[in-house]
């Protein structure tokens, strides 16, 4: 099979191209239309056999995957899904491979209505490179630089139980096969937070997509706030522990490990935001409405810093940092 035919056995599609797409797959450039008084929103993410995934992964679960962590990235900034492009690099063509893959990826793609427009196929190692575009109404994206003094800081979800899975998939830690199912699920399928990011537009002050750890990425909404924080870190592990995954196990796992998994694991895509204290009615319906669970776990204070507390509010040691590709 050469690689148009592969194209256009798995990638193209017929009847129409999808909202805001004036021209889809088939030339040179894709023609994207976002409606009046909207502005585009554009984010790429690149996962690499080996350093994302396994290379045992259930192709629908990659296909997934690879749109999930950048819907994320949209849901992060309160945008609607348009459109995306796929940079596919195979080291050959497997049929069986091809056709999970298309359907992991089709499958969420049409739940968000989001078209795929176009990209490239060639031969070589395993990587996946997908752009999404997306829309949000001028001048009204979530961005990193929004939280102030005083505000909340909320997060989505569950973090820390992808990192549990990637631990016990490494054979790190100890886990029964139904509660490593569970967990390898959100490793590799990740649910991203669309409707949340909207429902958050005009309510949220700031928001950033948790991919790398969940400490390391609130820093980053610190350095562009020019704001510190505190943390109550017992919010964060309760929420690990109490988790639907760990059918009851997760109060038995160490302490510190659901400490480590819940501050600094990555794979995620849960969304963490900010939101001034008169919001709080406004976030718990953004939730509801969403079907999300959201959870207080802070505040934003005018001191520069992170600071880390347990629930009776002493100091809590430690160093949580993010996932870094280049970190020694």
């Amino acid at each position: 099979m050469g690689e148009f035919d592969l194209i256009a056995r798995y990638f193209t599609r017929p009847g129409p191209q999808g909202r805001g797409v004036a021209l889809g797959v088939g030339d040179d450039c894709a023609l994207l239309q976002p409606a009046p008084g909207m502005q585009l929103a554009v984010s790429s993410d690149m996962l690499v056999e080996g350093r994302h995934f396994f290379p045992d992964v259930y192709p629908p679960h990659l296909g997934h995957k690879a749109l999930a962590v950048n819907l994320s990235d949209l849901a992060a900034c309160g945008a609607r899904p348009l459109a995306f492009t796929l940079a596919l690099s195979l080291p050959r063509v497997d049929e069986s491979w091809l056709q999970g893959f298309a359907e992991g990826l089709f499958a969420l793609a049409d739940a968000h209505g989001c078209a795929l427009v176009g990209g490239d196929t060639t031969q070589g190692p395993l990587n996946l490179c997908i752009t999404v575009f997306g829309e949000v109404p001028a001048g009204q994206a979530l961005l990193r630089s929004g939280a102030r003094a005083g505000d909340d800081i909320w997060v989505s979800g569950t973090p820390g139980e992808a990192r549990l899975a990637l631990d016990a998939l490494r054979g790190q830690l100890q886990a029964s096969p139904e509660v490593l199912t569970a967990l390898r699920q959100r490793l590799e399928r990740p649910t991203p937070r669309v409707p949340l990011g909207g429902q958050l537009v005009g309510v949220a002050s700031s928001a950033i997509d948790v991919s790398d750890g969940l400490l390391g990425d609130l820093s980053h909404i610190l350095a562009a706030s020019r704001v510190g924080a505190t943390i109550e870190v017992d919010e964060a592990i309760n929420l690990l522990a109490a988790s639907a995954c760990l059918t009851g196990a997760g109060r038995c796992f160490d302490h510190n490990l659901l400490m480590r998994c819940a501050l600094a694991g990555g794979d995620d895509y849960e969304l963490a935001f900010t939101a001034p204290p008169d919001q709080r009615p406004a976030v718990l319906e953004a939730g509801r409405r969403s079907d999300t669970q959201v959870t207080r776990i802070g505040r934003i204070e005018a001191a520069p810093g992170l600071r880390l507390v347990d629930g009776a509010g002493r100091p809590v040691q430690g160093r949580f940092p993010s996932f870094d590709h280049f970190a020694a």
